[in-house]
């Protein structure tokens, strides 16, 4: 499923406008990203934890030359799933 397929669905089941929960899920979007950007994390009960991670530097190699490199230290982002979520998947 992508975004426009969501949005589809969300739609149908709420009988809201395309155009309407399109403005949420982009507005949805944009506060997680904003919050993850700012060292906040974002938790949905049930559903899950979005929050960022420290990776370490570490030592690589450059597959097209076979040098050693160095990969430095950097913020990623996580997903956790929740309890909820888990169980719905099993």
């Amino acid at each position: 499923m992508n975004k426009q397929d969501l949005i589809d669905r969300i739609s149908s089941n709420s009988g809201l406008t395309k155009k309407d929960v399109e403005k949420v899920v982009n507005g949805f979007l944009d506060e997680v990203t904003n919050a993850l950007g700012s060292g906040e994390k974002v938790q949905l009960i049930g559903f899950g934890t979005f929050e960022t991670r420290k990776r370490s530097s570490r030592s690589g190699r450059n597959p097209q030359t076979g040098d050693k490199i160095e990969i430095p230290e950097s913020t990623v982002p996580a997903f956790k799933a929740g309890s909820r979520l888990k169980e719905a998947v099993k």
